[in-house]
């Protein structure tokens, strides 16, 4: 777990700068049209959908961006079919990698992700290579500076969370995909300012990653980040703070 979270922070501040290029949002109507087509227009009956809209809000996308995006997944409005595919890969020092893909052209996605693996030392794997090295888990980041250890304890385990992790800066919960909104909206509720809450692929192993490798690995996950068919990237690097942090500084 060792740097996920700062990984975590730092994804969502670039987040943030991509929605000013517009970037953010197309990711999101993406995830909000596909998850309402899946599983119904109603964010009490679909956790995805519930999650993608929060997203959508915290990156203040406007209300009618948001309604018009539902519109096309339940059909009210006419929209662009996209197919979900997961692709899987290593990077520089063995780091494993799972991408996320929603595409309306899956011979350009795949073509794409393959010459991103290709020009920056990955290489793509078959399905089920690297998968079985994470898990699903909601996963909440607070900023030490915010609450007391004990008492982030004790209201994270009472609504159901499965482990509380103290890294340098930031305490990590996961949680049960089906407890996170439970956890989550404990927290809310006794005002808890919350820096990343996501359902995301946590790695049960970490792969150590030091030096040139770390910059490399650093810069492939980032490059299939600014994919626009990309909506996920994952992978099981520990990284350095030290190289955490001038990644921060560059993309600031």
């Amino acid at each position: 777990m060792s740097g996920h979270s700062k990984w975590a922070s730092i994804k969502h501040k670039k987040g943030a700068q991509d929605a000013k290029r517009g970037k953010l949002f197309t990711k999101l109507i993406r995830e909000i049209t596909v998850s309402a087509r899946q599983s119904g227009g109603s964010p009490d009956s679909n956790p995805r959908l519930r999650l993608a809209i929060q997203r959508a809000k915290d990156a203040n996308m406007p209300q009618n961006n948001i309604e018009r995006a539902l519109k096309k997944g339940t059909g009210e409005l006419e929209g662009t079919h996209y197919e979900e595919i997961t692709y899987e890969g290593y990077g520089p020092g063995g780091v494993a990698i799972i991408i996320d893909v929603l595409t309306d052209n899956k011979n350009r996605a795949t073509g794409e992700i393959r010459n991103i693996f290709s020009k920056k030392g990955g290489n793509m794997a078959g399905q089920g290579s690297v998968s079985w090295i994470f898990e699903k888990k909601g996963y909440i980041v607070v900023n030490k500076d915010t609450i007391e250890e004990d008492k982030l304890m004790s209201i994270v385990l009472e609504a159901g969370a499965e482990d509380l992790k103290t890294e340098e800066t930031a305490y990590a919960v996961t949680t049960e995909p089906g407890d996170f909104d439970k956890v989550k909206k404990a927290l809310e509720d006794k005002n808890v300012k919350i820096e990343v809450a996501e359902i995301t692929s946590v790695p049960k192993n970490t792969i150590k990653v030091i030096g040139e490798d770390a910059k490399k690995v650093l810069s492939l996950v980032n490059e299939l980040e600014e994919n626009d068919d990309v909506q996920n990237v994952y992978a099981n690097f520990d990284i350095p703070d030290s190289i955490l942090k001038e990644l921060e500084g560059n993309s600031g």
